[in-house]
């Protein structure tokens, strides 16, 4: 905790030397951004993979902040793509930081991306970044290669912060709910007396879905719970197959039809760094109250043909 804060304090102090714009550079593009030159390590270049921590600001509001969460990683770029801070990487090394701004205008013209939908003609919005890591073919093995094991054990990482997160939140509460299949809380309400939810069967479930704080972002019960408006048709799943978040895929295993309960679910088994914006935020951990309404078997498919696909899964 005392590092990150450390280094968020760092940070700060970037962005406050940074509004003076004092000894700024422009890429190709017209971004605009200032290295500061604070590490020794290896110098990154073309081909390399590396990892770091960033946080983008709009208005002096936080937009997203890596070191909430876990640090991000990318391939270097002998171009980089258009105006953004990839086009200055290989002018940096391990243990630098930088600043730069990224204008709408310019955005406008030329990004593959488009324009983040808070933004407004005549806008900007400005990142911070700090180099961590580097990672280099080396004796046969490929950047990508590095970088993918160093991923894997920052998910690993993560993976404990959110369970101690939603174990915490658990406490607080006085909610008794057990961990299924090592990944999401569940608390069972009602168990159901119906045919099991198992692996494989189709599930029909109506459900009500909200952050940890208590704010909605969808439901098939109540539509003034829903962020985008949608039908209230049951949500249909194949129980830890397919049709649904990873984490509800593994809760549902526990009801039978007629059950009822919530499932913890850690971002990691839902929608993860990416989100789903603006209604789910990335690295999000979600409470779902679920109902299961029906459980049955998959259609089998004549000899020689594909099975059909699920009914349509309504709006989560």
């Amino acid at each position: 905790m005392k590092k990150t804060t450390l280094l968020l304090s760092a940070l700060s102090i970037l962005m406050l030397n940074a509004c003076k714009n004092v000894g700024f550079e422009k890429t190709k593009s017209g971004l605009e951004y200032k290295i500061f030159n604070q590490g020794s390590g290896e110098k990154l270049e073309h081909g390399d993979f590396v990892k770091f921590q960033y946080k983008l600001t709009y208005k002096d509001s936080s937009v997203m902040n890596s070191y909430d969460f876990m640090p991000v990683y990318d391939q270097v770029d002998s171009v980089g793509r258009f105006h953004d801070f990839s086009e200055f990487l290989t002018k940096m090394k391990v243990g630098d930081s930088a600043v730069c701004y990224q204008y709408f205008d310019t955005l406008q013209k030329g990004s593959q991306y488009g324009v983040p939908p808070y933004m407004k003609k005549g806008d900007k919005q400005q990142m911070t970044i700090k180099i961590l890591s580097v990672f280099k073919n080396k004796d046969g093995k490929a950047s990508r290669d590095f970088a993918v094991d160093d991923y894997k054990a920052e998910i690993d990482r993560y993976k404990v912060k959110e369970m101690t997160a939603i174990e915490k939140y658990l406490s607080l509460k006085s909610i008794k709910a057990d961990k299924v299949n090592n990944s999401v809380y569940v608390q069972v309400e009602q168990q159901g007396t119906g045919k099991q939810a198992d692996s494989g069967q189709l599930v029909g479930v109506k459900y009500n879905g909200y952050s940890f704080e208590g704010k909605y972002f969808d439901s098939n019960i109540d539509s003034t719970k829903q962020f985008s408006p949608h039908g209230l048709d049951t949500f249909f799943f194949v129980a830890k197959q397919e049709g649904a978040i990873q984490g509800m895929l593994e809760g549902i295993t526990v009801f039978k039809k007629g059950g009822k309960g919530k499932m913890f679910i850690p971002s990691s088994m839902a929608y993860g760094p990416q989100g789903s914006p603006p209604a789910i935020q990335p690295n999000q951990n979600l409470i779902f109250d679920i109902e299961v309404v029906e459980v049955k078997d998959l259609p089998k498919a004549p000899q020689g043909t594909m099975p059909p696909p699920p009914p349509p899964t309504g709006g989560n």
